[in-house]
């Protein structure tokens, strides 16, 4: 690491104390741009970086509500507007027991490249509360969320920031919040995605990201003149980004053999079918019960609940040719890492937001697997909400061939981009240098354009 990226850190870490996740990101970023600065002296005399980790803005609200017992509760809101240098802020909201500040500034972060590299006109942010809507009643999720909007409507707009969802927040959390929006506007604008399909949503977008991972995976492995036939997968997660790569890569000729929730995880030798996974779909979806379920119904298969005492994740000691972390950051670990190498994987796209440690991430980088990073391989589900702003805008709905169509299309030049990219900046077939100084050099040719702002 140069003495100016360990200055950055040194300042990072003062500044923004007790922010883990956003110390990791950012070090993640600044040790791939190093070459990048040698080169390109006006972008340190312009602290481009500098000002790429400082937010534009971060707005932070109280969120009284009333639960069906009469009950008052308080929750803290948050939303990031991290980078608009190429467009308004576009990124996700978490409602989740752990959101904090720090997660949604390394969220948001990471959300400024993604977005740079679907080739769309997309700023970067990110928003949530420590609100848990497992276990409430739609009322109550309903009452939450008007609550939320009710400040933050005033933050956001089609043309200054378009939130999405994320993790805890589905198409019934988007509707209520895009009710209680348009309700406080009086006005029907596209100013949420991943809206119901009656009221401007699109096609292929709860799909899109676990479909964008498994297009660019499949993408790295035909750099190698392979496909997805006959590969065994492993995957974590069994929410919408796991449901949808399993449904792909099923569709592809591969195997998965794994899903999980935060109670653990089951493991299916013959592999889940396209009945299992509509299976796994109605238990998430509509009943929302724990994965624990599945070996009720499929007696073959083996679940292992959570231990918070071992080292690593079970999960990912199983022969396997791929594997797609799509769960949350931090998932694996070095030991996680290594046990995954150990048993012959050599394949790791990540459809969760950073689920790999750094030190995971360059042990694959070490060992030349084909390493896939967030910020590249999930980037379909922003991409298709890109997509959804364009429909809105224009107001005409595209069928779902003509949205898979871009989406393809758009996760073959976030790859194209990462190849060439990392060849030019000397560091060849490393996915992640490529990734993260192509978003990084299109976002700093607009902020060197638009002066210091």
């Amino acid at each position: 690491m140069s003495a100016y990226i360990e200055e950055i850190m040194a300042t990072v870490k003062a500044k923004n104390p007790s922010e883990p996740e956003f110390h990791q990101a950012v070090e993640e970023i600044a040790e791939s741009l190093t070459s990048v600065i040698d080169r390109h002296p006006e972008y340190r005399a312009a602290k481009i970086l500098e000002r790429m980790i400082e937010p534009e803005r971060v707005i932070m609200f109280r969120v009284p509500w009333m639960n069906d017992q009469g009950e008052v509760h308080v929750n803290r809101g948050f939303r990031i507007e991290m980078n608009s240098a190429i467009g308004p802020y576009k990124g996700g909201l978490r409602f989740h027991p752990s959101v904090n500040l720090g997660i949604l500034k390394f969220l948001a972060f990471e959300q400024v490249f993604k977005n740079s590299l679907t080739t769309l006109p997309m700023g970067g942010g990110k928003g949530g509360s420590d609100f848990d809507p497992k276990g409430k009643s739609d009322n109550e999720v309903m009452r939450f969320c008007q609550s939320f909007m009710s400040e933050l409507f005033r933050h956001i707009g089609p043309n200054t920031d378009v939130p999405a969802g994320d993790i805890g927040v589905g198409g019934r959390e988007i509707g209520y919040l895009f009710g209680q929006y348009k309700r406080l506007r009086n006005e029907f604008t596209g100013v949420l995605t991943g809206k119901g399909l009656d009221w401007g949503g699109s096609l292929i977008r709860p799909e899109a990201t676990g479909y964008g991972s498994v297009y660019f995976a499949a993408e790295m492995l035909a750099t190698r003149k392979e496909t997805f036939e006959g590969k065994t997968c492993l995957v974590s997660g069994s929410g919408n980004v796991a449901q949808y790569t399993t449904e792909k890569i099923n569709e592809l000729g591969g195997k998965v053999v794994t899903v999980s929730d935060s109670s653990g995880y089951i493991y299916d030798e013959e592999g889940i079918s396209s009945e299992k996974l509509a299976f796994i779909m109605e238990l998430k979806n509509v009943r929302r019960s724990r994965i624990k379920e599945y070996v009720d119904k499929y007696t073959k298969a083996v679940y292992t609940p959570v231990d918070s005492s071992a080292d690593s994740n079970a999960l990912w000691n199983h022969k396997a040719d791929c594997a797609f972390p799509s769960a949350t950051q931090n998932e694996i670990n070095l030991k996680d890492a290594q046990n995954l190498l150990n048993n012959g994987v050599y394949l790791v796209c990540e459809g969760a937001n950073m689920p790999t440690e750094l030190d995971g991430v360059k042990l694959f980088l070490d060992k030349r697997i084909l390493f896939g990073p967030a910020k590249a391989a999930n980037a379909g589900g922003v991409a298709v909400s890109g997509l959804e702003m364009t429909q809105n805008s224009m107001r005409l709905p595209w069928t779902r061939e003509e949205v898979d169509e871009r989406l393809q299309k758009i996760m073959k030049s976030i790859h194209k981009t990462s190849v060439e990219v990392a060849e030019q900046y000397d560091t060849p077939g490393n996915y992640v240098d490529g990734a993260n100084i192509g978003g990084f050099l299109k976002v700093a040719h607009a902020m060197m354009d638009q002066g210091l702002v």
